[in-house]
């Protein structure tokens, strides 16, 4: 499956009764929307419930592949207020209680200010054999990529750890 369709998979469906922004008229003045990738690499365990960002540890794109270990991006977003951003994480081929590989994790959010910092992430978790190799993080609105990262997952060995 290619990454374009992992991003519209898990979009809501357009009937035609609806002016969702596809099937509108384009608009003359379309504000440019400005992204500025913040932070990248190791940070702090995420609470998902919290509306607190996880704290920037250390910036790097090679991961040790350690249990708990949480890497992603931060990536400020101007000018998109209430556009739909697609997020996809393409990992390795992360196995399920089947043996089965897991599809590319992936969904959508709305933008909820004009001025947003949004993470995308993963942590490490048991099994750790099937969590190494490339991670491919990305963001879309509108059809185009906005942020994009690449971490090579790799064991916790070969990593030369920064104090």
């Amino acid at each position: 499956m290619a990454w374009w369709q992992a991003a519209t998979r898990t979009a809501p469906s357009q009937s035609p009764e609806l002016k969702r922004p596809s099937n509108r008229e384009p608009s003359l003045a379309k504000k440019k929307i400005e992204t500025r990738m913040r932070t990248f690499g190791i940070h702090s365990k995420w609470d998902g419930e919290s509306k607190q960002l996880p704290r920037f540890i250390r910036s790097t794109t090679t991961i040790p592949a350690r249990v708990d270990v949480e890497f992603g991006f931060i990536v400020n977003i101007k000018g998109a207020k209430n556009q739909e951003l697609f997020f996809c994480i393409d990992h390795p081929g992360i196995k399920d209680d089947q043996g089965k590989t897991r599809q590319p994790f992936d969904g959508s959010v709305y933008v909820k200010t004009n001025d947003w910092n949004f993470y995308l992430g993963d942590t490490i978790w048991d099994p750790i054999d099937d969590k190494l190799g490339p991670w491919q993080m990305w963001l879309e609105i509108d059809g185009n990529i906005i942020a994009e990262k690449t971490f090579e997952v790799v064991p916790a060995s070969d990593v030369a750890e920064a104090s």
